[in-house]
């Protein structure tokens, strides 16, 4: 079943009035998934798997028709280990005729990562992406770092200067100690390889990115991706601490495709879905807008409240990730 655009009349004229001017006339995007169903546990209503041709329908909802590339990357839910092997090859097929876009090989702890290296080359792909899924701890959502990113791999991607998108978790996110040991220790340690926090150093609780990213200064490998976080101030953090220069858009489909939105809140955060009892305020019945609009109106307000100047804007949109990736045109 092919994909076909998920935005409504609202979600449209949204875009035209917030986000269509704001956007750069080309967009790397740093972050987001290609899957096939059998892989996932997870999915967009009437899409059971999205290739490169789905992905290009659903991104039209958030960029227009624009350019757009990407860094790919493959996903398999903790029940469906045994899909692993599929799922990277489901990325690969689908980069394997574009000179532009990327894709990542997904690793589980237990991988061998001398394995792991020939599949990559073999493949044609550029780097790892690991998940706190596969980590043998309980909850794994407090998982450390090395938990489901093992050392062993960082030497791997340092001899072959490959980047890794790390999706850390605990409580405090980049605040966490034990978070930003490990950070600092593998940056340091694996210089060639390059460290990418996903979603905005996973600041949905952007006060988390406050306290934690000055103690991230000066590690010249590491770089951040915004991914479906839709508090600015968590962006804004990054452009401000680190450098605008080391922060990249990214979609995250399928998140970018369900309705609501992440909202910090006391010390953590939430998501607002769409069947989420909260849209019937007393001033007006509320349509949730598909997260990936929400994600982009706080990058703008970001990058407004930054007095980032246009160019610094297609930095964060193409520049950042096209320099990352070596992707010259």
């Amino acid at each position: 079943m092919s994909a076909s655009s998920r935005a409504t009349d609202i979600d449209r004229e949204f875009f035209n009035r917030e986000l269509d001017s704001f956007l750069p006339d080309r967009i790397f995007d740093a972050h987001t998934h290609l899957w096939k169903q059998e892989c996932v546990s997870w999915s967009i209503p009437g899409v059971p798997n999205v290739g490169r041709d789905e992905y290009t329908t659903l991104i039209g909802d958030l960029h227009g028709p624009r350019q757009t590339e990407a860094l790919f990357i493959p996903f398999a839910s903790e029940n469906k280990c045994d899909k692993v092997r599929l799922a990277n090859q489901w990325v690969a097929d689908s980069i394997s005729d574009s000179s532009d876009s990327r894709g990542l090989y997904f690793i589980t702890p237990k991988d061998d990562p001398e394995h792991v290296r020939e599949q990559v080359e073999k493949l044609g792909l550029h780097g790892l992406k690991c998940y706190h899924s596969m980590a043998s701890v309980n909850p794994t959502w407090e998982a450390s770092i090395p938990d489901f990113l093992p050392e062993p791999f960082l030497e791997v991607a340092n001899q072959e200067s490959w980047c890794i998108t790390l999706h850390m978790v605990k409580t405090r996110a980049v605040a966490d100690p034990d978070n930003l040991h490990w950070i600092r220790q593998y940056c340091e340690s694996y210089p060639n390889m390059k460290l990418i926090l996903a979603h905005s150093a996973r600041g949905f609780q952007p006060a988390h990115n406050l306290d934690g990213l000055e103690k991230l200064k000066g590690l010249d490998n590491l770089f951040f991706d915004t991914s479906a976080n839709c508090e600015p101030i968590a962006h804004q953090a990054i452009m401000r601490i680190i450098g605008h220069d080391r922060l990249m858009y990214g979609s995250d489909l399928p998140v970018s495709h369900w309705r609501g939105r992440s909202l910090g809140v006391a010390d953590t955060f939430l998501w607002l879905y769409e069947d989420t009892p909260v849209w019937d305020e007393k001033h007006r019945l509320i349509q949730p807008l598909l997260i990936g609009l929400e994600h982009l109106q706080s990058v703008k307000m970001a990058c407004w409240s930054e007095r980032l100047t246009d160019s610094q804007v297609e930095d964060i949109f193409w520049n950042n990730a096209a320099g990352l990736f070596g992707v010259t045109s």
